[in-house]
Formats: structure tokens, C-alpha cells, sequence
């Protein structure tokens, strides 16, 4: 360990890929705690294997793993019931932006608005404010599920059934939705981190 991987142009050469799909390749093995990038120096191994305790700035993978179905999912049978028309229209025009976007960075962004967005139609600040606290630690658990699972087009289908049972009023039916959408997402995340993350 402590090899110094070559410069982001030696990789894009030697692997016939483009200089942003290294630089992708790189974040998402530093998230996952494999790498260390030194400014000036570059980036340096630091194991073969993910790290159990893998985070996303101040949040464990295995606090977002366990808090969000409590949290997302009641927010989202809310949101069926209280949101207003301008949220419900933002909500569905996420989702038509999410499944034309091709920009893998912006579609995080969409991504992370649209799950904000749930929040905020739910009527409940609590859990607005939390979903906005973690938005930076969501964006990069979704980049790192985009890059290492290619989970974009999934998660724009789960999205958009969420929306759906949203725009219906069904509050059961969204609460569904959410928690399908979230267990994909740590089905996902387990098999990266090759940890059970459920209680014993």
C-alpha cells in the first residue's frame, strides 16, 4: 500500500477512457476509503478493499442506511396528502429532468433536490431539516451508487413512482414507494461495504 496511482491522463490513456470518467473512478474510490489524494503529490493507495466505516462527510454510510426510512419514507405519505400544487409540479418536473439528464453530476443534483423537495411538500419541518443537513452526504452516497452500480436509470424509475403516488394523495402508496427506493439503495450499499447492516 502507499503506491501513488499515475496522473488522471496516464489512466484516461492507458485505459482508452476519457479524463472525467478517471476523475469519477478516483472520487469514488477516495469515498470509499481506498485512496488519499495529497495536494501537490496526488493520490496514494491505502488498501485493496472499501472501508466498513465508509462516509460521506459527517455521515456514516450506515447512519443514512439506518435513519432515512424513518425520516424519507413518512415524509413522502405527507407529502401525498399536504403538498401543495407548485411543490407537486416541481416534484414531477424533477423527475423529467432526472430521466432526460445524461450529465452524471447534474443528475445528483436533481436527485438531491428531489428528495428535498419530498421533504418540504411534507409539511413537516423536522424533517425538511434534516433531509437539507444531509444533503451533501445524500448527493455523494447517490454519485458513488451511480459510478460503482450504475443506479441512475433504476432510481429515475423508483422516482418516478414515487411522484406518482404523490400526485395521486396516496399516502400508503408513496410511503411504498419510498421504502422500495431506499431499500434498493441499501441493498446497493451493503454489497459495496460487504457489511450487514441490518440489527442482530
Amino acid at each position: 500500500m502507499g503506491t501513488r496511482l499515475p496522473a488522471e491522463t496516464d489512466l484516461a490513456g492507458r485505459y482508452g477512457v476519457s479524463r472525467p470518467i478517471v476523475r469519477e473512478a478516483l472520487r469514488s474510490l477516495q469515498t470509499l476509503g481506498m485512496t488519499q489524494t495529497r495536494t501537490g503529490s496526488g493520490t496514494f493507495v491505502l488498501t485493496d478493499r472499501p472501508s466498513r466505516e465508509l462516509s460521506y462527510g459527517g455521515y456514516s454510510a450506515r447512519d443514512l442506511i439506518e435513519a432515512r426510512p424513518f425520516i424519507e419514507v413518512p415524509a413522502a405519505g405527507w407529502a401525498a396528502v399536504r403538498r401543495s400544487s407548485a411543490q407537486l409540479e416541481k416534484i414531477l418536473g424533477l423527475c423529467d429532468a432526472m430521466d432526460e439528464q445524461e450529465d452524471p453530476h447534474k443528475w445528483v443534483k436533481l436527485d438531491s433536490e428531489f428528495h428535498s423537495t419530498i421533504a418540504e411538500a411534507s409539511g413537516n419541518a423536522l424533517f425538511a431539516k434534516v433531509v437539507l443537513d444531509a444533503r451533501g452526504s445524500l448527493s455523494q452516497q447517490s454519485e458513488l451508487l451511480n459510478i460503482m452500480a450504475h443506479r441512475r436509470i433504476a432510481s429515475n424509475v423508483e422516482h418516478r413512482l414515487i411522484a406518482e403516488a404523490i400526485a395521486a394523495g396516496s399516502s400508503e402508496t408513496a410511503r411504498s414507494a419510498m421504502e422500495a427506493h431506499l431499500g434498493q439503495v441499501k441493498q446497493v450499499v451493503t454489497a459495496i461495504i460487504g457489511e450487514e447492516t441490518e440489527l442482530g
